[in-house]
């Protein structure tokens, strides 16, 4: 067994002082490890979601009726405030998983040789949303979950996502000077593509929000619209991200465009029809609280996709020392760069 060398007083300094410098120093993890921590940061930000939307669909939006803490007495939760105490509860706690899933990111970006610091602030982005997405939990707790403050709640979420997979797609990414895959036509109907699904997720808010699951089982505010309209529009603007999506699956077609592109455009037209279903299922089956978390669940899955597609369109290869040690998300030729 390999000795662990004693920290003198001067490591014991430098850990105080910069833990992160200190830590790169004495580890430098696998190219494998820094895309599995990323990953787990993406899948808690995920998990965070759809636990937040169970809070909501059981009624136990004011389980914990105060914030920071659970109630005016008490840090946790206690045995008089039963069921709806411990899903919200629980939920909050879950927090400090989702942070520990982010620390983990940053250390593994900030430690991996060389330095990538792109990579590193992604991580940063990350917990700093998170911090601010805390304290704006707390803000919807205090004033009784205000739906718009909600809507805020899962929007900033979504930021989240965004920025996760981003540094998930990043860490398998070199560092070369991105070079597109397709032709600027192609980009931009991508573009529309994503700005469209931004709109679908923030009118998919205030379905929620105009919509009868308020968060908890006394009076609580609602959008003063019919949810029933909100959720039509909702369902076009659903059906202009499929067809979108199709066209763009057309187009690469047509312009032998990488296979990359074209999996995950695939893939996103396949989510989006499962999204689909499970939507309208629920919609007429007056929003079983099951199908509605599915439909959650399905929201951050086809972001994530959307994402995916835009972000499949460059490459970005090692570094031109090859020292980076992430490898090229694909070797292909930008062959559809003479025919977009």
């Amino acid at each position: 067994m390999e000795r662990v060398p004693n920290l003198t007083r001067d490591d014991a300094v430098a850990a105080v002082r910069n833990p992160l410098a200190f830590i790169a120093e004495r580890w430098t993890p696998q190219p494998r490890t820094v895309q599995r921590a990323a990953l787990a940061a993406l899948v808690m930000a995920v998990v965070i979601v759809v636990t937040g939307g169970a809070v909501r669909l059981t009624g136990s939006g004011l389980g914990c009726p105060t914030w920071p803490t659970c109630t005016d007495d008490s840090l946790t939760t206690t045995r008089a405030m039963g069921f709806h105490g411990v899903i919200e509860f629980g939920n909050r706690m879950l927090t400090y998983v989702l942070c520990a899933a982010v620390g983990w990111a940053i250390i593994a970006a900030r430690s991996q040789k060389p330095w990538r610091r792109g990579l590193t602030r992604l991580g940063w982005v990350q917990f700093w949303v998170v911090m601010g997405n805390a304290v704006l939990g707390g803000i919807v707790v205090l004033v009784g979950l205000n739906p718009y403050t909600v809507a805020a709640h899962f929007l900033l979420s979504t930021a989240l996502i965004a920025v996760a997979t981003v540094m998930w797609q990043r860490t398998r990414e070199g560092d070369g000077a991105p070079r597109p895959l397709v032709g600027k036509a192609v980009q931009q109907l991508v573009w529309v593509l994503v700005a469209a699904s931004v709109l679908l997720i923030a009118v998919g808010t205030v379905v929620t929000g105009a919509g009868p699951h308020a968060g908890d089982s006394a009076e609580v505010e609602r959008i003063p619209l019919d949810w029933e309209t909100v959720a039509k529009a909702h369902a076009v603007l659903a059906w202009i991200v499929v067809t979108l999506t199709f066209a763009l699956w057309f187009v690469l077609k047509a312009v032998d465009a990488p296979k990359g592109p074209l999996n995950r455009t695939r893939d996103l037209f396949l989510i989006l029809l499962s999204q689909g279903v499970i939507g309208y299922v629920q919609y007429f089956t007056h929003l079983p609280e099951v199908l509605v978390a599915a439909h959650m669940l399905g929201s951050c899955v086809m972001w994530i996709g959307v994402l995916r597609v835009l972000l499949s369109l460059r490459e970005r290869p090692r570094a031109a020392d090859g020292a980076d040690g992430a490898l090229p998300d694909t070797a292909a030729e930008p062959a559809a760069l003479t025919k977009a």
